[in-house]
């Protein structure tokens, strides 16, 4: 049987991202979108490979019991881009996004995508790591992307799917999707056991 099918949970998915919304709900599970605003501040000193399941278990613990009701499930997620081990977030304005990805071309970085899936009587906590390797990029097609796809919404300034990636990206290094912010094969075989 297929875990959708039946599923015991109402799946309620704790992101605003449009990509996890289509992703989640390409895996044939339905569910509804309540999003909260979290202060996403993490301990300095803690490893920054940590910091995506950190986040997402902090994003998970927003929502109290009360807004969490019998057989409902609550999924939250956070994803880092690292390059030599320094984070690369959502960029704040087209300068930050084109000196980002100006860092990022014709170098091989990590993306790691934090998940945390919450019931009244559990809660999982896990991560997925990518590496993404780009080719070298000029000025002019970093402007290209930046004003065409204003990546602001993105860690690193970019999204896989868009032109970036499809002209730029040499490698990818485990989960396509999970570069997209969702590990969609792993949160599957999550979800097919707490069926």
């Amino acid at each position: 049987m297929l875990p959708f099918q039946n599923f015991p949970y109402s799946i309620v998915l704790g992101s605003a991202s449009p990509r996890r919304q289509e992703m989640l709900a390409a895996l044939g599970f339905q569910f509804e979108v309540v999003h909260k605003e979290v202060d996403e501040t993490y301990p300095l000193s803690m490893p920054r490979d940590s910091v995506p399941e950190y986040l997402a278990h902090l994003k998970s613990m927003a929502y109290t019991d009360e807004e969490l009701p019998e057989n409902y499930l609550l999924i939250t997620a956070d994803t880092m881009v690292l390059l030599d081990n320094k984070p690369f977030h959502k960029p704040e304005d087209r300068d930050m996004a084109i000196r980002t990805l100006y860092a990022l071309s014709g170098q091989t970085h990590k993306v790691i995508t934090g998940l945390s899936l919450r019931t009244k009587e559990k809660q999982y906590t896990f991560s997925v790591e990518s590496k993404v390797t780009f080719r070298v990029f000029s000025l002019e097609e970093i402007e290209y992307y930046v004003d065409t796809y204003k990546p602001y919404d993105k860690a690193g300034a970019y999204g896989i799917q868009e032109w970036i990636g499809y002209v730029g990206i040499e490698a990818v290094e485990g989960s396509f999707y999970n570069v997209m912010g969702l590990p969609t094969q792993r949160l599957y075989r999550v979800l097919a056991e707490w069926a």
